[in-house]
Order: structure tokens, then sequence, then C-alpha cells
């Protein structure tokens, strides 16, 4: 069993910075892929961003890609999310999630979530 706490979320204009962390429970961190999704009212969850359990292999979602990254600090049971000029649409409740095995874009196939954080972006 993994438990994820997510923080960092908050009210941030236009243009500005934020960033998000997971921790992990339990002494296996670095065997889960790590995600990260947002999710706002009437959609879908959208994937952000994933890394695998070594840190050695990323994937962003072209939404974000080149605004945000991905990392993460196995010795601190830690995954980050690094958002840079964030926008009003990157408002949403951003889900942090792990899985035994590889990485996914399909929110289904992650194994544990986080209760989420949210993020308002105001323009």
């Amino acid at each position: 069993q993994v438990q994820l706490v997510e923080s960092g979320g908050g009210l941030v204009q236009a243009g500005g910075s934020l960033r998000l962390a997971c921790a992990a429970s339990g002494r296996t961190f670095s065997r889960y892929a790590m995600g990260w999704f947002r999710h706002t009212p009437g959609k879908e969850y959208e994937f952000v961003g994933a890394i695998s359990g070594s840190g050695s292999s990323t994937n962003i979602a072209d939404s974000v890609k080149g605004r945000f990254t991905i990392s993460r600090d196995n010795a601190k049971n830690t995954v980050y999310l690094q958002m840079n000029s964030l926008k009003p649409e990157d408002t949403a409740v951003y889900f942090c999630s792990a899985n035994s095995g590889t990485y996914y874009s399909n929110p289904n196939y992650w194994d544990y979530w986080g209760q989420g954080t949210q993020v308002t972006v105001s323009s």
C-alpha cells in the first residue's frame, strides 16, 4: 500500500510559478512510476506528466511541455511538478499517482492516488 500526499497548490497570477510536491509512504518508492494528472469539473482527468522509478525517463503532456517539468528525489520519497508560465487554463485540482509498473497517460492504469491539491491561476 502506498499513501500519497500532495502539497504546494495555491493561487497564482498568470505567468507565475508553483512547485507541487507529492510525498509517498513506504520503503520501495523507487520501484514506482509516479505521475501527475489534473481535473476540472465536467472534464475528464488530464494527464500532465510522469516519471519512471529511477527518474531516468519522463513524459510530459503536449499541453504543458516547455512550461512544466517533473522530477523526483527517491531519498526523500517525493516527486515534484515544477509549473512555470502558468495560464488560467491550468487551473485545476492536481493529483499525484503511483504505479508499480511503467507509467501511462491513461488514469485508469494507475494503482494509487493522492487527495489532490488545488491550483488556481488568475488572469
